[in-house]
């Protein structure tokens, strides 16, 4: 009789790190949220620790510490959790994790969810509560109208432990009634595909087929199915107690296959029945032979390689161990195995540990020592796989992109991959020693090479992306709520030449320089500080544009609000030539005040320009004649702080004709010479020139 062993056979990686996780935390106010793993034999050894199974939070006191299996559970477990103050050991497998993030991003999208499995498996209420269960299950694509489908957008996820092949068939019929987009994502956990592949092949060349682990588990029924559907004679066992090696004795080819949850030692424990099984000895004594040579030459170890090891006994020279499928002990020597202090006593007959082939030649030597370093890394590597970012260092190119490593893994970056564009040739050098994020595109593990390909680029986009999305919300946020003539509260961040650039709620707006000062500025900092929060008033709004301009004057009172408050005719002020016309000067008072002096009241005696008595930038004082607020005018005059002349000469027209044909003709304004049909030629007067009033003169200027 031969014996074909399954390859996969043993926990997986998830269900091994619960179990471990069990078997080793502290057990005093413990629990673990439904049944540890589907195999009755290992959640016996989890009760006798002290640990309680709680169907429920409700069930866990305050502050005690639960454990959550690595079927995952839903989000509003952890918000249980933590109301009540509960420690969390999260077990859940990183493929179930992967399958959880990519539900939790199709919501909302539109799409129609579609979660191929068991409606009732523990994974699959958990998936459920990550889209708020507003999800389709299928676990038969048989009795299911798949006509629901049609004008609709889907995205399939599955149990990580459902039938490949069921799968396949369930997104082939979805596919022929929708016509819009099917995004499918193949969650099935790549050991799962392994275990149920190599079901099939070693089901399709052996006479009988054993399918050995929990009754209850979804992965191990599926084997069953498989092995089933191509070989007629299947047993089926939950532990190896229930085995009965008479009833195989008659075939000639024997296939064994085992569950996720099945631990090695059941496996060992079902050939170590037909090994010694005396009438099988007796009657196949050579055939038992090919059999343990076959099981050695299945499971040859090799260096590096991590096993589990069930400790067989223990000495003052280290520990003896059996290895899955392996038919003699192998020594794991005190200096390999990890611990402060090496005692005998502490390690006990049957249970398992884990060690690394550090030696795979005769004698075989193992080592626990590096197998935490080891244990971290591959952690990593799974949480990279589902989508981690992880950094490492340049430390080299080719002419395809950058290489790194990490750990036991070499990294490759393609030159596409590096950042938003491509790198070329001769730019690579310059990222050697240079961080770079990553995340893992392609993960390859073989016998000569662990290699990680990976991108930066990816992060870059992806954080672009969220910049923009996060802009875009702001930017709509904001528009919907402010509106023309609101006063905001808003932050200088930048000046330039023509404004300053406001943060208001986060977005950029301009306050033009034409609008900071009733008075104008030449300089924006002369009104505004960098780094300071000023109010502005909203004056115009593009939405399209994405423009809004704001004003800082607007919201302060304009210089000639407050001229009735601080002057009065009569007041004698201060000020500044800023302007000299013909008709007379501008005085600055202050700060977008100006007062009109007149020719006329400039000085006591006829200028023929003011340009002879007053300059610009010239200080002088001067009495207001007139202040008028409402239209922005102050007329003042300089004459009426000055001494009156001593003599008013006062001449006959025919003096006055006899100086002027004495003396060069005047220059007076033909207005003036007009207007002097009088016997008498007068000099300035209140009145001003030629008898015209400084009204009349301020309209003369208006109406030029």
């Amino acid at each position: 009789m031969q014996i074909l062993v399954g390859k996969h056979s043993g926990f997986c990686r998830g269900v091994s790190k619960a179990v471990d996780t069990a078997m080793s935390v502290d057990s005093e106010n413990t629990y673990i949220l439904g049944e540890l793993i589907h195999n009755s034999s290992v959640t016996q050894k989890v009760a006798e620790r002290g640990i309680i199974t709680v169907n429920s939070v409700s069930e866990v006191p305050q502050g005690a510490t639960l454990i959550l299996r690595s079927h995952g559970v839903a989000p509003v477990v952890y918000d249980e959790c933590a109301k009540k103050n509960i420690k969390v050991i999260d077990c859940t497998c990183e493929f179930v994790k992967r399958t959880q993030r990519i539900i939790a991003s199709l919501v909302g999208s539109g799409k129609t969810i579609v979660i191929t499995g068991k409606k009732t498996h523990p994974e699959v209420v958990g998936l459920l509560g990550w889209c708020c269960g507003d999800a389709i299950v299928i676990e038969s694509f048989e009795d299911f109208d798949f006509s629901v489908f049609e004008g609709k957008s889907v995205a399939v996820v599955s149990q990580t432990t459902f039938s490949e092949e069921k799968f396949e068939k369930i997104i082939e019929n979805i596919e022929k009634v929708c016509k819009k987009t099917v995004e499918i994502f193949k969650t099935i956990c790549y050991t799962t595909k392994e275990r149920q592949r190599e079901a099939l092949e070693l089901s399709s060349k052996c006479d009988a087929m054993i399918v050995l682990g929990g009754l209850h588990s979804s992965n191990t029924n599926k084997l069953y199915e498989i092995c089933a559907a191509n070989c007629k004679n299947v047993i089926r066992l939950s532990d190896a107690n229930g085995f009965q090696p008479e009833k195989i004795k008659s075939y000639k080819i024997v296939g064994l296959v085992s569950g996720a949850s099945t631990p090695f030692t059941q496996t060992q424990e079902v050939l170590f029945k037909m090994d010694n099984n005396t009438e099988v000895k007796a009657t196949n004594e050579n055939e038992m032979e090919k059999v343990v040579a076959q099981m050695d030459e299945q499971s040859k170890l090799k260096k590096g390689q991590i096993v589990k090891a069930t400790i067989s006994k223990a000495s003052e020279d280290g520990v003896a161990v059996l290895l899955p499928l392996f038919k003699k002990e192998i020594l794991l020597e005190k200096d390999e195995i990890d611990c402060d202090e090496y005692k005998p006593e502490n390690f006990m007959v049957g249970d398992e540990i884990e060690v690394m082939v550090v030696s795979s030649s005769n004698p075989v030597k193992l080592s626990q020592k590096i197998i935490s370093k080891i244990k971290e890394e591959e952690s990593k590597i799974a949480s990279i796989e589902g989508g981690e970012e992880f950094d490492v260092v340049c430390t080299g190119f080719n002419k395809g992109g950058l290489t790194a490593a990490m750990g036991t893994y070499s990294v490759f970056v393609p030159a596409g991959s590096i950042r938003m564009g491509y790198v070329k040739e001769e730019e690579l050098p310059k990222y050697v020693g240079k961080k770079l994020r990553l995340k893992a595109l392609e993960i390859k593990k073989s016998d000569r090479k662990k290699e990680i390909i990976a991108s930066q680029s990816i992060i870059l986009k992806e954080e672009r992306n969220a910049r923009e999305q996060a802009k875009r919300e702001k930017e709509e946020a904001f528009f919907s709520s402010v509106n023309v003539g609101d006063v905001v509260e808003g932050k200088v961040e930048r000046v330039t030449g023509f404004g300053a650039f406001v943060s208001v709620n986060g977005f950029d707006c301009l306050a033009h320089i034409s609008d900071l000062s009733w008075s104008g500025v030449k300089n924006v900092t002369d009104v505004l500080e960098i780094g300071k929060v000023y109010q502005f008033k909203v004056l115009k709004i593009d939405q399209e544009a994405k423009k809004v301009s704001i004003g800082y004057k607007q919201l302060q009172p304009q210089p000639w609000d407050l001229v009735a408050e601080k002057y009065a005719e009569g007041d004698v002020v201060h000020g500044k030539v800023v302007r000299i016309v013909p008709f007379g000067a501008f005085v600055e008072i202050e700060n977008g005040i100006d007062g009109l002096v007149h020719v006329s009241q400039i000085s006591h005696e006829w200028l023929e320009n003011p340009t002879s008595v007053l300059t610009i930038g010239e200080e002088v004082d001067a009495k207001i004649l007139v202040l008028d607020p409402a239209n922005k005018k102050m007329t003042l005059s300089i004459k009426a702080l000055l001494p009156e002349p001593e003599v008013i000469k006062v001449r006959s027209k025919k003096e006055s004709n006899e100086e002027r044909s004495e003396k060069p003709r005047s220059r007076r304004p033909r207005q003036a010479r007009e207007n002097s049909e009088d016997d008498e030629v007068r000099e300035w007067t209140e009145g001003g020139l030629g008898g015209a009033s400084i009204a009349e003169m301020l309209q003369l200027k208006n109406d030029k």
